[in-house]
């Protein structure tokens, strides 16, 4: 009697229907955690290239571009590392680059599987001013 219900496939749909939605809530469940670090990174890298866009146009890495840098900040919400290659007065033509880097955590279902990762955006440009 015990044998002839275990070699039964009756009901065998249903455990596989409830596998299946496991497996897929934990697919979404996955997206969730690690669909705002793309956000993050995009965000990052608008960031980078607004601020080198002010020091293009300011020609210099200096006041105006730590308003730009703490304005963005704001509006993104994230606090980055900010490196310039140069700071001062830049020439006409002459390039300068700028390194934004973000610390942020993947935190896969609490803490279980948790790591932090580094986000890093370089942008790079050249002056247009010249400076006598």
């Amino acid at each position: 009697m015990l044998r002839k219900i275990l070699r039964s496939k009756r009901g065998e749909g249903y455990i596989d229907v409830a596998v299946l939605v496991l497996c897929a809530m934990l697919v979404i469940a996955l997206a969730v955690k690690v669909f705002p670090v793309y956000i993050q990174k995009q965000q990052l890298d608008t960031f980078a290239t607004e601020l080198i866009r002010e020091a293009e146009i300011a020609g210099q890495v200096g006041s105006e571009t730590s308003r730009r840098e703490q304005l963005l900040r704001e509006k993104t919400g994230l606090s980055p590392a900010v490196s310039w290659s140069e700071t001062g007065r830049i020439q006409l033509n002459e390039e300068v680059t700028v390194t934004v880097t973000y610390q942020t955590n993947i935190g896969l279902f609490g803490g279980f599987g948790s790591f932090p990762i580094t986000l890093r955006s370089d942008s790079a440009g050249k002056s247009e001013v010249y400076w006598k």
